[in-house]
């Protein structure tokens, strides 16, 4: 594994994650398609985020198990939980310093399905 940091654009919300970028996650649902994240989920011990998630903003819908946070400066999602896994979390790694994207494999999700 490796150590990523990671931040928002203006840099109010920073985070360092641990994981094994092997792949990323290219969803089809409606805010996915229009948000154009590419997303790696990690379990909650990997992320270390640097800001209290009350100073972040939080968007919600449907079911309102999903949990986008975004900088309430800058409207960038750095990270969100998941509708079908709430209990992990799922890093933008269009937020993270360093990355290489054009090399990372990328693994389609059909959420528009669910």
């Amino acid at each position: 594994m490796q150590t990523y940091k990671g931040s928002c654009h203006c840099g109010k919300i920073s985070f360092e994650v641990d994981m094994e970028l092997d792949h990323v996650r290219v969803c089809d649902c409606s805010i996915c398609k229009k948000r154009g994240a590419l997303n790696h989920r990690v379990e909650e011990s990997q992320l270390r985020i640097n800001v209290p998630l009350d100073e972040l903003g939080l968007y919600e819908w449907r079911t309102k198990v999903a949990k986008d946070y975004f900088c309430p400066v800058c409207g960038i999602l750095p990270f969100r939980r998941p509708s079908d896994a709430p209990e992990i979390w799922t890093v933008n790694v269009r937020c993270l310093e360093g990355v290489e994207l054009d090399s990372i494999p990328i693994k389609k999700v059909f959420g528009s399905k669910l």
